[in-house]
């Protein structure tokens, strides 16, 4: 026989007055969380009670019910019922619906109210969020009336509009809430489906790899560009910008590349024909200029223009308030926010001073130029004052013709000058399809790389005064004692600053760049400013500062870059002196215990893996991280792979062939002092076979 079901009874429901209920000790919540009793309140004033009060009857000692009613089940309600009664926006006698309990424990109650409450999956309250927006409500009301930031809704509603398709991902746990924040950095749908096609098969589908495959072809809003023209006027031209509400986006992503080329040729421009007006002979512009490029130039003196007695009685406010800050919290071990922020301010205030205009002699000036660029931080940066050696004159021939040209749109026979706008383009990726893995590196990168060693080799000789003198002996030596040796020293005393032929992307502000700028100048302010002046002044040093003042000197001499052969090096010097050359430059670092990771030098798609071949990439990623890394990018496209190897090569250490530390052992010299043959990646084609010994030799590159 089946037994018969036992049908359910639903606790009967009651409208009880408030002042007939009260909190009930067997309430299990005891700390507060999630929304507070007041934000509870104002949505019970907007919304009314959305939930009854579970109560049970209060009885006496002999059970007799007293008309009290507690709530063990909804006390965070009654809180804020509690709350408005006492804001008097509630009458105290006020019929609140309530589900009265028989039998069962009160504390069973009060823990199943609390586990049983599911909260609403994000994507249902992105889409409410949406909802409520698409009904009139703005986002400010959105927010106010659900208790959180305008800035939360912005992000719910961002969220929203996400490809549909990547919604229901996502809704059956095909991608994580970190995944989809990713792709609401664009709006574009197509774009966003397209991308997770392509990172759900490969599994390479970090939040971050979303991102930049979505703003691959942008420009961050950090870019010095970006940061010159400002994100207003670019987005006053038609630009477009994508933002990223859920990570710190430095401005976000700049999508018109071509307009912002435009906006920043336009305002270097206009910047050059007004220092034009100063009357200088020529004016180059570029968004940046490559390192060493006022080499060979004359840079005359100017004197800064005189301070007014007002501008004078700032200086000394903003310096007096900034010493007696520093010592009021000389012994702090942090300084204070605002105080950290006004010692800020004063700085600021006072670099207009400290790099207030020069004034120029009239007749310097009309055989001088100005180089006009963008520095690192986005803001003009004007370098006047350099002077070609062709336009070095005879003192009675300055003001009969100083060479002026007539730029566009001026009057006949004013004194104008010419501006040059030039841009710099960034070098060529290597070719997609080009797989062959003993292909040697191309001539430039062998050239930018070499670069970076020279520049980091000038540097680390110049902070070692023994070495630089033995290597500038050694030099002298090579000269007096053996013949034709002298072209194959890396020292190329004359002294002689050798020009790096191929502008490496990064050098101009590598690590290496800014200490031989720096020390440089600090040399430059020592001396006297008058060659008659100088030996006194070098005698004057005691045998330290002279050293050190040798060495820096001497580091200008070093030559360490490749140059491949054309028709303008061709002959100045012989293989076998170009091979001896670049030994020397290895026994020189050596020496010197150089290291171009410490130097600054580190693997990026500009500098090296974006230049070579699809092998060559997962090459360095399997020497540095091993094979499994590998097969995490052997399956991408090259501009892809590039761009991952990157981040796996980050603080590596990893350093291509032409920038490792020569093992001695690993370059076997012949009979007769010949050099031995060429390192494996410079093993040539047949095309650079047919050069023969006119090819200079690259820097030995043996594991």
């Amino acid at each position: 026989m089946t037994k018969a079901v036992q049908k359910i009874t639903l606790s009967p429901s009651r409208d009880i007055p408030f002042n007939k209920l009260m909190l009930s000790q067997s309430n299990v919540r005891r700390v507060k969380a999630g929304v507070s009793i007041e934000q509870l309140a104002e949505s019970i004033a907007q919304r009314t009670l959305l939930q009854s009060l579970s109560v049970r009857a209060v009885v006496d000692a002999d059970g007799n019910e007293t008309g009290m009613f507690e709530v063990p089940a909804g006390g965070r309600r009654y809180r804020a019922l509690e709350l408005l009664v006492k804001q008097k926006r509630m009458s105290k006698t006020q019929a609140v619906p309530c589900v009265v309990r028989e039998g069962g424990i009160a504390e069973d109650d009060s823990v199943a109210e609390n586990d049983e409450r599911v909260g609403l999956h994000p994507l249902d309250q992105f889409r409410a969020f949406q909802t409520l927006r698409d009904l009139g409500m703005s986002e400010e009301d959105i927010a106010a009336r659900h208790f959180v930031n305008p800035a939360i809704v912005k992000q719910r509603l961002r969220l929203a509009s996400v490809s549909p398709k990547l919604h229901e991902v996502y809704a059956e746990d095909g991608m994580t809430l970190e995944q989809l924040m990713a792709f609401s950095v664009t709006a574009d749908h197509a774009r966003q489906e397209q991308v997770w096609e392509n990172v759900s098969r490969s599994g390479y589908d970090e939040p971050y790899q979303i991102r930049r495959m979505l703003t691959e072809n942008t420009v961050r809003g950090s870019d010095r560009r970006a940061q010159f023209v400002g994100l207003d006027t670019y987005q006053h031209a038609g630009g477009g910008v994508l933002r990223d509400l859920f990570e710190h986006d430095d401005g976000g992503w700049l999508q018109d590349v071509v307009l912002l080329d435009r906006l920043v040729t336009e305002k270097l421009k206009a910047e050059a024909e007004t220092i034009a007006a100063e009357g200088w002979k020529w004016i180059s512009v570029a968004v940046e200029f490559s390192y060493g490029h006022t080499q060979g130039l004359r840079e005359i003196e100017g004197k800064p223009v005189d301070l007014s007695p007002e501008e004078q009685a700032t200086i000394d406010a903003l310096n007096a308030e900034q010493a007696k800050l520093e010592t009021e919290y000389q012994d702090a071990d942090e300084l204070p926010d605002e105080i950290d922020r006004r010692l800020g301010e004063i700085e600021e205030a006072l670099a207009p001073f400290e790099n207030r205009p020069m004034h120029y002699d009239s007749t310097e000036i009309a055989r001088a130029g100005v180089f006009i660029s963008i520095d690192s931080e986005g803001r003009l940066s004007v370098a006047r004052g350099y002077v070609r050696p062709e336009d070095e004159v005879p003192d009675c021939d300055v003001g009969q013709d100083t060479g002026a040209l007539s730029t566009e749109g001026q009057e006949e026979g004013a004194s104008v000058q010419r501006t040059v706008i030039a841009v710099a383009g960034s070098a060529p990726d290597a070719e997609e399809d080009d797989e062959d893995p003993a292909r040697p590196l191309p001539d430039r990168l062998i050239t930018e790389l070499t670069a970076h060693r020279t520049l980091a080799l000038r540097d680390a000789l110049a902070e070692n005064p023994a070495i630089a003198f033995q290597a500038v002996l050694h030099n002298f030596v090579l000269t007096a004692f053996y013949r034709f040796a002298s072209s194959g020293s890396c020292l190329e005393i004359g002294l002689r600053t050798p020009n790096f032929p191929a502008q490496a992307p990064g050098l101009r502000e590598s690590v290496s760049a800014k200490a031989v700028e720096a020390r440089h100048e600090a040399w430059k302010a020592r001396l006297p400013k008058s060659e008659n002046d100088l030996w006194d002044a070098l005698t004057a040093l005691d045998g330290g500062a002279q050293a050190s003042l040798f060495a820096h000197c001497a580091s200008f001499a070093v030559n360490a870059v490749y140059e491949p052969a054309n028709r303008y090096n061709q002959g100045r010097v012989s293989a076998h002196g170009v091979r001896t050359r670049f030994n020397q430059a290895d026994v020189l670092a050596r020496a010197v215990g150089l290291d171009m990771v410490r130097a600054g030098w580190r693997p990026t798609v500009d500098n090296y893996l974006g230049r070579v071949t699809k092998p060559r990439i997962l090459e360095a990623v399997r020497q540095a991280k091993g094979e499994p890394s590998v097969q995490l990018i052997d399956h991408l496209k090259k501009a892809e792979m590039a761009k991952e190897a990157e981040r796996l090569l980050d603080g590596s250490g990893w350093l291509p062939e032409p920038l490792r530390l020569i093992d001695p052992d690993a370059a076997p010299v012949t009979q007769e002092g010949e050099a031995g043959p060429l390192p494996e990646f410079l093993a040539d084609d047949e095309d650079r076979e047919n050069a023969g010994d006119d090819d200079p030799l690259q820097l030995d590159a043996a594991e």
